[in-house]
């Protein structure tokens, strides 16, 4: 068995794309994935499967979903070896959990973006935000909070053509965590 973590995009925000966590799991252990765990209502899941291809497990859970309920989700699913390699590869030193665990966003990607696109969403930033690329995934220090910046998951899968989803940092490292079990 493997372990993945699935994070969905946009359910649960402002009372729209609802979906209860409860409700959520018994998907995943319908469709035969073990061990399930949901964190927060964002659409966080750890779970086992004896699949071993992510994108696989990603076409069947957007199915299942839309079959489900009446709109559509995108979906990134991460075995815990590429997640851990996102969180690894956490640019910022100088921060606390504590502190900055809010501030810092992790936005994972389905794919890799050209390096031009990147350079475009900067030009959204405002000056204290910072921007570091990594391999499928965009690491950001908001320190005014992420609620006021101009650099949406909308903006992003537009300029950058490709899926995104983002976490706040507490939530990244609570995931891996989790999968850690």
């Amino acid at each position: 068995m493997t372990k993945y973590i699935s994070l969905l995009r946009g359910i649960n925000v402002s009372g729209h794309r609802k979906i209860l966590m409860k409700d959520l799991k018994a998907l995943y252990e319908k469709l035969g994935y073990i061990n399930v765990i949901t964190y927060i209502q964002s659409g966080n899941v750890v779970f086992e499967s004896a699949a071993d291809n992510p994108d696989d497990i990603r076409i069947k859970l957007e199915k299942a979903i839309t079959e489900n309920y009446d709109f559509s989700v995108d979906i990134l699913v991460l075995n815990v070896s590429q997640f851990n390699s996102v969180l690894d590869s956490l640019p910022f030193q100088d921060y606390t959990l504590e502190q900055d665990g809010t501030k810092i966003i992790v936005t994972f990607l389905s794919d890799q973006p050209d390096k031009q696109s990147l350079e475009e969403i900067m030009t959204y930033a405002a000056p204290s935000e910072e921007m570091i690329p990594g391999n499928k995934a965009l690491y950001f220090r908001f320190p005014d909070g992420y609620g006021k910046t101009k650099l949406t998951n909308a903006l992003m899968e537009r300029k950058l053509k490709v899926s995104t989803t983002s976490r706040n940092l507490k939530t990244v490292v609570k995931l891996a965590q989790l999968a850690k079990g």
